[in-house]
């Protein structure tokens, strides 16, 4: 069943209506490029009886581009440089990693 997420995860992000292409540095490592499907979110937090607004800017990577992304690993989109904070999260069959970024 995963192959058959796999193979329509690779359609997906074949098409530049969804994905576009990126480049993941790695900290200490060789830039390479990725295939991406951007999510620039508002988030809203509460904190304590106060309700917080922020823009965000989150990624989809797939796993077999990105198997380890980690915290200060730097993603460029489209000139603009980002950092990845927090951990990143995978999706229940495990192919795509969420990241949040931040501006670098």
């Amino acid at each position: 069943m995963t192959t058959a997420f796999a193979d329509a995860l690779d359609l997906l992000y074949a098409d530049s209506n969804i994905a576009r292409e990126g480049l993941y540095v790695a900290a200490g490592g060789a830039p390479r490029l990725v295939r991406l499907v951007t999510r620039r979110a508002d988030d809203i937090t509460s904190f304590g009886d106060a309700r917080l607004w922020s823009e965000t800017t989150r990624i989809d990577l797939r796993v077999a581009e990105v198997p380890q992304p980690r915290p200060g690993d730097r993603v460029e989109i489209d000139g603009d440089a980002f950092l990845i904070q927090g951990e990143p999260v995978r999706d229940r069959e495990r192919l795509i990693w969420t990241v949040d970024l931040r501006p670098t």
